[in-house]
């Protein structure tokens, strides 16, 4: 079996490190940088930046916080927000980042993993998927206002069990998650970051449910996210959920565990782990 991976994710908004419930309610976590410093020195395997508001702020990823975080790890990086052209690829490859997250972008232009996956390799391709699962009732009583970026092989069907959502959770697709995560990996994503909506900062456990079906449908590394509240919970993820690494902000951030006392745990469980 693969080493697995520990994960911490920084979620930036206005340069700041937020963390919120259900994509809202975001609260100050730190100074990316200095926390970027820490993680590195605390044995975290990859670290993940996601300027969370640059697709729906229409902006740019902050490329001079990416070089200021890039000098101080010496871990894999993964940046992603407002990542919209091959260009941008570049431009944050370039900065420092050892690969690129693409959400927002990758449903409004798929191509765009592909070019990017051509020019760089699958390798640094991340797609991440943020997904929520249906309420069949106001599913059916919404009017759905992206029905324009729904690919009609992708739309939801009435056995979709969860949604694919964009803008930082802010917008429905009407698009299948599980169909667009195949989808996207025959175009090229060499890595999936997934994102249970519905679990986020609620800190009762990942989407086992969701990742188990995904390990189904795809060969590429799957990273596991939201929901992380216990060492348990990181370890469900691996065993149960046949997830490859796992992400976690609000334990690490605020002090509930270390990645130390994580990767502790994970090897008393029989996972292996990168000590």
């Amino acid at each position: 079996m693969l080493t697995k991976r520990i994960i911490p994710c920084l979620d930036v908004d206005q340069g700041k490190v937020v963390k919120g419930v259900n994509f809202v309610n975001l609260k100050d976590a730190g100074d990316p940088v200095e926390l970027a410093f820490f993680y590195n020195q605390e044995g975290a395997d990859e670290l993940v930046f996601l300027d969370i508001t640059a697709s729906s702020d229409e902006r740019n990823t902050m490329i001079n916080v990416v070089e200021s975080v890039s000098q101080q790890v010496f871990i894999p990086l993964t940046v992603g927000g407002g990542i919209r052209s091959v260009s941008d690829v570049r431009v944050m490859l370039e900065s420092g980042a050892d690969k690129v997250s693409l959400n927002t972008a990758a449903v409004s232009d798929p191509n765009l993993i592909k070019k990017s996956a051509d020019h760089f390799g699958n390798q640094c391709i991340v797609v991440a998927v943020d997904a929520r699962r249906i309420d069949r009732e106001k599913h059916v009583n919404s009017q759905n206002d992206s029905s324009s970026l729904i690919n009609p092989d992708l739309a939801i069907e009435k056995s979709t069990e969860w949604e694919v959502f964009i803008y930082g959770g802010r917008k429905r697709t009407g698009i299948d998650a599980l169909k667009w995560i195949q989808f996207v990996t025959e175009l090229g994503a060499g890595e999936l970051l997934v994102t249970s909506m519905d679990s986020d900062g609620m800190q009762s456990g990942y989407d086992i449910q969701l990742l188990s079906e995904i390990s189904k449908l795809v060969s590429v590394p799957v990273i596991a996210s939201g929901g992380a509240g216990t060492l348990d919970h990181l370890c469900e993820a691996i065993v149960d959920g046949k997830a490859d690494a796992v992400l976690a902000a609000s334990i690490f951030h605020f002090g509930t565990y270390s990645i130390r006392q994580a990767k502790q745990h994970m090897n008393s469980r029989g996972i292996p782990i990168r000590l």
